[in-house]
């Protein structure tokens, strides 16, 4: 007697999640990682506003903090095109928040400079590069999951 070799479309329940559906699951790893890092560096900023930070640059890093927590909510909460939308916003913000620390250590805009031996810079930079890039692949999974859906 032969068996017969079933492929993905197979109705055999042992095997449906292997190859036909695995792909379409919600990243939630990737969601979560996400909003930790978000969080973790709306936490830096909110320190440092606690520790020296104040004028303008307070107000900025205050807001840092308060977008931080909103778009990492909005990671684990949104579902499908919210989803994307958040995941989106999430990586321009923490490049964006990259770009400016990189920015105020190199060529100092509207007078802002910092160093390295500043506290907190070097974990911000840890974060916020670690972050833009789990972010980078969390929202190029949100949008390959709206192509295999």
């Amino acid at each position: 007697m032969t068996t017969k070799a079933e492929g993905p479309g197979s109705r055999d329940p042992a095997r449906a999640g292997a190859a036909g559906h695995g792909g379409q699951r919600t990243p939630i790893v990737w969601q979560v990682l996400s909003a930790l890092l978000l969080l973790a560096m709306g936490g830096i900023h909110l320190a440092l506003v606690f520790q020296w930070a104040s004028g303008l640059l307070g107000v900025l890093f205050v807001l840092n903090a308060i977008g931080g927590l909103v778009l990492a909510i909005a990671m684990l909460a949104a579902r499908r095109r919210l989803l994307r939308l958040a995941s989106s916003l999430s990586l321009v913000f923490m490049a964006g928040t990259l770009l400016a620390l990189v920015l105020a250590l190199t060529v100092g805009p509207f007078g802002i400079t910092e160093r390295l031996s500043t506290p907190l810079v070097v974990p911000t930079l840890v974060v916020e590069s670690i972050g833009t890039v789990v972010l980078a692949i969390t929202t190029a999974l949100m949008f390959r999951m709206r192509r295999e859906a």
